[in-house]
């Protein structure tokens, strides 16, 4: 796989943590259930580490590359 793919990859996954993250906001101006605001946020959690992976790996692919 090329450093392209994973940014690309981490790119969605980026847009997939701020539309979890609007969710859990909207959740909670509404006083929406707490319950839901919660697996929102391990959600936003889980999708920031598989982010933060993602952008590991292109920069050592990058790199491995030259």
């Amino acid at each position: 796989m090329s450093s392209t793919v994973f940014n690309i990859l981490a790119v969605t996954v980026m847009v997939a943590v701020v539309f979890v993250l609007v969710r859990g906001l909207i959740n909670m101006m509404r006083g929406g259930s707490s319950n839901t605001s919660n697996k929102l946020m391990q959600a936003r959690v889980a999708l920031q580490f598989v982010a933060i992976v993602l952008i590991v790996l292109a920069m050592w692919f990058s790199q491995s590359g030259n």
